[in-house]
């Protein structure tokens, strides 16, 4: 099994804290900010990280905010490959109404980056992804970013034999047209994409499949939200239910969704197994605090359960490593 490589070009430091009561004009006494690093390539890594497959997160960092970013990187056991960029790392801020549950959220635009600053992006990770199974590209783009940037890196990686893996949304998804193995749009964004919201499932596989049909990608799983996921290839599509969960954040759901499915493809799981992984591992990281990934223990224990509805044991022996119990 090769190693999997992710890219973040619009990376952030996530602080995260609590409050009583979210009010205009007082002053809010909050609890301890989190900090953890962010966007949407690092959170899939520290899913994959997790889970024990060898990972490498490739991301711009620029100015002190960078230089902690890449320190928060490393803490969590992911090996950073940062790409130095003239302006500053943003930071985001999620707040948690703790009198109601309700979590605001603050996001603010990254950095700007220049052409040359793009193209070192792309050098270090075609160079990172040398001998690497999957490359995962995950999140918006910076300002200052091509449109076609993921078209570009796509084209990059296609004599590499690396699976590329894409979850973007917007300008960046529809300037996409070719050599993708797996797409993960939300319901919300294929919607957009499709230019009117999809209603309905004979509407969300219908516009899954002309994704699949002009040649953009092989595979699409479609993310509902609280009504499951939707895996939709040339052939054959299936749904699969949600798992109840009791959620703390929903920060870093459907990355950590990449990052399980990711890492079930890369260890050669048929493909509905693989997508069962990434709803466990979706569902313990809505169990975390910030945007912290499921711990793997829990990330199991959902897959086996899945798998035991399902009547399938596939992949189960592989989630074990030296801090999870080996599974039966």
């Amino acid at each position: 099994m090769g190693r999997i490589v992710t890219l973040t070009m619009n990376p952030a430091i996530d602080l995260a804290t609590r409050v009583a009561k979210v009010v205009p004009t007082d002053k809010m006494r909050c609890a301890a900010p989190r900090y953890d690093p962010g966007g949407g390539g690092i959170n899939v890594a520290r899913t994959v990280a997790e889970l024990g497959v060898e990972v490498t997160a490739v991301f711009p960092t620029g100015g002190p905010p960078g230089r902690l970013l890449e320190q928060l990187v490393r803490d969590t056991g992911v090996p950073p490959r940062p790409v130095p960029v003239a302006e500053s790392t943003r930071e985001s801020l999620s707040v948690t109404e703790t009198s109601s549950g309700e979590q605001y959220r603050f996001v603010f635009p990254g950095p700007r980056l220049t052409d040359p600053e793009q193209h070192r992006c792309l050098a270090e990770v075609e160079r990172a992804a040398l001998g690497a199974d999957c490359l995962v590209a995950s999140g918006t783009l910076p300002p200052g970013a091509s449109a076609d940037f993921y078209q570009i890196l796509t084209d990059l990686v296609s004599d590499l034999d690396v699976r590329v893996v894409l979850d973007t949304s917007g300008i960046a998804l529809r300037n996409v047209h070719r050599g993708v193995h797996l797409i993960k749009p939300s319901v919300r964004e294929l919607g957009d994409y499709a230019g009117h919201p999809l209603l309905d499932r004979p509407e969300q596989l219908a516009q899954a499949r002309r994704l699949i049909t002009a040649g953009m990608t092989e595979i699409v799983l479609l993310s509902l939200g609280a009504a499951g996921a939707l895996v939709v290839t040339r052939e054959s599509h299936e749904w699969f239910a949600p798992i109840p969960a009791r959620v703390r954040s929903g920060i870093g759901a459907g990355d950590a969704m990449v990052g399980g499915v990711t890492v079930g493809l890369a260890r050669g799981y048929e493909l509905a197994d693989a997508v069962r992984l990434g709803i466990a591992a979706a569902t313990a990281a809505l169990a975390t605090t910030g945007t912290g990934p499921g711990r793997c223990e829990h990330i199991a224990q959902l897959y086996r359960q899945q798998l035991r509805d399902s009547n399938s044991t596939a992949g189960v022996g592989d989630l074990a490593r030296p801090t999870a119990p080996r599974l039966p």
